[in-house]
């Protein structure tokens, strides 16, 4: 019987899967903190085995971990991704208390050249997250993202920004 997984099966279950998703593991530890809202020691001690324990648990189920190959630019991604959600939910907010505002409704195809499977994921859920926007497509036999945009009057701009603001570092980030 073939596994998805070629090393063996003491391989498999040896102490080096443990950090098989450090990425993961950081995130479980600091959401279990952030919801206790406490450092105490127990705390402490539950986020760290949760940490180990989940990703461990979930491994076969969630395959190989992605490997960033650029930490800087996943940062300023981030960040630039956070502030763009501020930004995007003000202006959301203004076109809708506005009675004189008169939004240009559209639907846009946002072509993508990520081969990463991951990363076209990620820029999806980038596009949605981002208020004013929502990818509700992910077509991958024409390699593009239909997406709804509240507020369009130049539908190419709209596609350039996401190419150069998310698109191109996720390529240097994930490839």
């Amino acid at each position: 019987m073939n596994s998805p997984h070629p090393e063996s099966s003491r391989q498999r279950w040896g102490t080096h899967r443990w950090f098989a998703h450090p990425a993961l593991s950081v995130l479980i530890a600091v959401v279990w903190l952030l919801l206790q809202g406490s450092l105490a020691p127990v705390h402490l001690l539950w986020a760290a085995i949760m940490g180990l324990v989940l990703p461990w648990a979930v491994d076969g189920f969630i395959g190989e971990g992605a490997r960033p190959r650029a930490g800087g630019t996943a940062l300023r991604l981030a960040g630039r991704v956070l502030w763009d959600i501020v930004k995007a939910n003000l202006v959301v907010a203004r076109i809708v208390l506005d009675p004189r505002s008169t939004p240009q409704p559209a639907w846009i195809r946002v072509p993508y050249v990520l081969e990463d499977a991951r990363a076209v994921m990620l820029l999806a859920t980038i596009i949605t997250n981002t208020p004013g926007t929502v990818s509700c497509v992910v077509d991958e036999e024409r390699r593009e993202i239909l997406v709804h945009a509240l507020d369009a009057p130049d539908p190419q701009a709209i596609v350039d920004e996401i190419v150069q603001r998310y698109e191109l570092p996720l390529r240097e980030i994930l490839g």
